[in-house]
């Protein structure tokens, strides 16, 4: 790879252009970028790129796609201020899985953490560059000279030029080795207040998202999915769908998922109408084997609740807590249990592909990883990469469903069928009975209490499906350093003397992935929710009692801005309570503390103080509205039914029986920054994992009734 800029022209790029982009996301390096005509078709290994026209438009290549975590405006953010440029002068072009641009993917709220060196690298060394170039035309210091608002500014004289001016002469020049990036202090854009230039788009419909792309000559399709998930196709009866006008073709056809492929059935038609109409007259039988048995909830936390009696495999152990566990004056066990539940984006799954005769493909989708999509599509294809063109729209939210691509997989096996453009939509019933979901998990909570008042003992025992074994096929005879290095001492900070952490897996056939926030939201339910059982044995406010194991200044700090923002310490009125619960996730601390109050036979939830420690943050407002979100899904995921199998089916089905919490039931929320300065860290999950446990810890302060199995319902509880 040449260490020099190259001066590019091409169709639209009329003129000269710097083109600037990072060769390692983990080295962070700028590196030479050739660009054709299509910017995403890349012979150089990038990621991601800058390209300064001479107009000054500055273009960027987002490599994390948006589902509503913001990742178009904070990626820019992130180049603008190195850049000396100001948002409005950025357009984002989203990568598509081509080239090696690094982790596309947008998850487990790295977008801000993997971008926030190697993109200020890229706009500071191209900054450096352009300035060296401006002032070898006015034949003066480069240190006379300074960039601002995308111009580069001879101090002494006041005259200026703009970037694309000088885009010429700077890509001629060596790329700085080590540029100079600012220090926060003087951060203009990255963490202060600044509107979303996509929402305008968004608001106002302008904005297309996966289900509003339309290409020539496509079909549509819907899908009949077993009631059971993995029920096999015994007979078709399409008679009377094929009279409804517009229908085309009714076919058998696979839903291709990581851990097993079921069968389906689709019907494909000139419009969405009737293919949706006849897919409530083709009738269809099917062979359920034993799915009624082996697919179901009860069965599976029975499995759990029995596993609950072995020791597990051992992840972690600091001092001897089985020792310790036996001498100390008071024991405590308990088991906490989280549900199954949906994603129920807004946008159900959706895509568009067209599986071409000459063996090329191309898709438009919804989706959170091109990466991720292009590898899955190639193998199931079995055809190259490169003889894939992928196209990301915007997604109408995700929360980790739209990087599991069975329904991607099923638009290209229709489009390969019928030898055409398909778009292919879910219904908001295939959404919900078809998963996959967030598992449901148990876990086997130990601990102890010394004579004194202290705690000395801790065991966090995880229990339940894998998404490591069951999506990815690890094997099953270590434990999953997933759950378990999230639930380490390392991570949480208890500094408790016998520290232990076991897992057992129980597998079953009900299909997992992600779900926001992963594993911190089921097993900061018990890890917070049992640390409060242990400072009440020990007699101590649960505040004093998380402080005085904590040695790290963070985490510390969390819980004392926590403390004064919530007025921990005021006295409350009869029949109300305050919980607090605080969990490390993702790079990020979140605490949290909710009021609750009694109300005849009901609890109100009255309100929410969240604090953060991210780190450095792009914008604060973006922040807090993923805040915000977190707390309302973490309240609905505490009680709002989540999802339950029996006899072998899903029993929630829409909306009306897997509910979301409504705008009546919000309460006030304070949402809080530590400003700690420390590296970068997600934004989009951390504040959900607290929200549980301290709604849980209020309601026992409020009524004396310790919850330890989610859902629950608030009005049966006082």
């Amino acid at each position: 790879m040449s260490n020099r800029r190259t001066f590019i022209k091409t169709l639209g790029l009329s003129s000269a252009s710097l083109v600037l982009g990072v060769s390692s996301m983990a080295k962070g390096k700028a590196a030479v970028v050739n660009m054709s005509a299509d910017p995403l078709n890349l012979a150089l290994e990038i990621n991601p790129f800058i390209v300064i026209q001479p107009s000054g438009q500055i273009s960027l290549i987002n490599p994390r796609p948006d589902m509503g975590q913001g990742s178009t405006q904070a990626v820019p953010s992130l180049l603008a201020e190195e850049l000396e440029v100001s948002l409005d002068q950025v357009t984002i072009l989203q990568s598509d899985g081509k080239g090696k641009y690094g982790d596309q993917t947008s998850g487990g709220s790295s977008s801000v953490r993997a971008l926030w060196t190697p993109i200020r690298q890229a706009g500071a060394a191209a900054k450096e560059m352009l300035i060296k170039a401006a002032a070898q035309r006015w034949n003066v210091p480069v240190s006379e000279c300074y960039a601002e608002k995308a111009k580069v500014i001879h101090r002494p004289s006041g005259k200026s030029l703009t970037y694309g001016e000088v885009a010429d002469e700077a890509s001629k020049f060596e790329i700085p080795k080590d540029p100079k990036l600012k220090d926060p202090k003087d951060f203009k854009i990255i963490g202060k207040y600044a509107p979303r230039l996509d929402v305008p788009a968004r608001v106002t419909g302008k904005a297309v998202f996966g289900i509003d792309v339309d290409v020539p000559n496509m079909v549509y399709a819907v899908m009949i999915h077993s009631p059971l998930v993995h029920g096999k196709v015994v007979s078709i009866d399409d008679t009377a769908a094929l009279k409804i006008k517009g229908v085309q073709k009714v076919l058998k056809c696979e839903r291709p998922m990581p851990h097993r492929t079921a069968e389906a059935v689709a019907i494909i038609a000139d419009n969405y109408w009737a293919a949706l109409s006849a897919k409530k007259a083709v009738k269809v039988q099917w062979d359920n084997g034993d799915l009624a048995k082996t697919q179901n909830t009860a069965a599976y936390y029975k499995k759990c609740t029995e596993a609950s009696t072995g020791e597990g495999l051992k992840a972690e152990e600091e001092g001897d807590f089985k020792a310790t566990f036996a001498g100390a004056a008071q024991k405590l066990e308990a088991l906490y249990e989280t549900p199954f539940l949906a994603h129920a984006p807004m946008e159900p799954e959706n895509a568009i592909a067209h599986v071409k005769e000459d063996g090329t493909a191309e898709v438009w989708a919804p989706i959170q990883g091109p990466d991720w999509a292009l590898r899955d599509l190639a193998g199931y294809l079995k055809i190259k990469p490169e003889q894939i063109k992928i196209n990301v729209a915007l997604l109408g939210g995700a929360f980790g469903r739209k990087a599991y691509h069975d329904f991607l997989l099923e638009a290209c096996f229709l489009s390969r069928e019928v030898k055409k453009p398909v778009k292919l939509v879910w219904t908001r019933e295939d959404d919900i009975t078809q998963g996959p979901y967030r598992p449901g998990m148990m876990a086997k909570m130990q601990g102890a209490v010394d004579a004194n008042g202290n705690i000395v003992a801790y065991h966090h025992h995880p229990i339940g499906e894998s998404i490591q074994f069951q999506v990815f096929k690890a094997p099953n005879d270590k434990p999953d350093d997933w759950i378990c290095g999230e639930l380490s001492q390392k991570e949480q900070k208890y500094n408790i003397p016998a520290f232990k952490v076991s897992f057992t897996h129980v597998s079953t056939e009900i299909p997992i992935v992600w779900w926001r926030s992963v594993y911190a939201s089921n097993f900061g339910f018990s890890q917070e929710g049992f640390f409060d059982e242990l400072a009440h044995a020990a007699k101590k406010d649960p505040l004093k009692a998380r402080l005085e194991l904590m040695t790290d200044v963070r985490f510390k700090k969390v819980l004392e801005t926590l403390a004064e923002k919530a007025n921990w310490g005021e006295k409350l009125p009869a029949g109300h309570g305050k919980g607090i619960a605080i969990f490390k996730s993702f790079g990020s601390i979140s605490a949290c503390c909710v009021t609750v109050a009694k109300q005849g036979t009901s609890v109100k939830i009255e309100k929410v103080v969240s604090v953060i420690d991210c780190g450095h943050y792009v914008n604060p407002d973006n922040v807090k509205a993923q805040t915000e979100g977190n707390i309302v899904m973490g309240i609905t995921a505490a009680v709002k039914k989540g999802i339950m199998f029996t006899n072998g089916q899903a029993e929630q089905t829409n909306f009306h029986q897997y509910q979301v919490m409504r705008m009546n039931e919000m309460p006030a929320v304070e949402i809080h920054i530590v400003q700690s300065g420390a590296e970068p860290g997600g934004v989009g999950e951390p504040g959900l994992p607290p929200i549980a446990p301290a709604l849980t810890n209020a309601v026992f302060a409020a009524t004396g009734k310790r919850i330890r199995r989610l859902p629950f319902d608030l009005n049966t509880l006082a």
